[in-house]
């Protein structure tokens, strides 16, 4: 028995919308992934990243240093700026 061939096997155009229609979903997934991890973030910064401000210490400060930077890295790449910028 012979497999018949799907219209994206044989219309070039059809396969790649279906491949840029799945790429197009798999960002859009992406995006609210992010979206919900700076949710999560402004509202744990909002609660001083559960720190006690009565009692911040330097490690309080190295722990949000170290959370700046990482960030910092991430706004850097994607903004071109430090590092990545031209």
């Amino acid at each position: 028995m012979t497999r018949r061939a799907q219209d994206s096997e044989t219309d070039p155009a059809i396969g790649s919308r279906e491949r840029s229609n799945k790429a197009l979903d798999a960002f859009i997934n992406k995006k609210a992934q992010i979206d919900a991890m700076l949710a999560r973030l402004q509202a744990l910064s909002d609660d001083h990243f559960n720190f006690d401000p009565e009692a911040v210490n330097w490690g309080s400060v190295g722990s949000i240093g170290s959370v700046a930077s990482d960030l910092r890295k991430i706004t850097d790449f994607l903004f071109g700026e430090g590092e990545h910028a031209e």
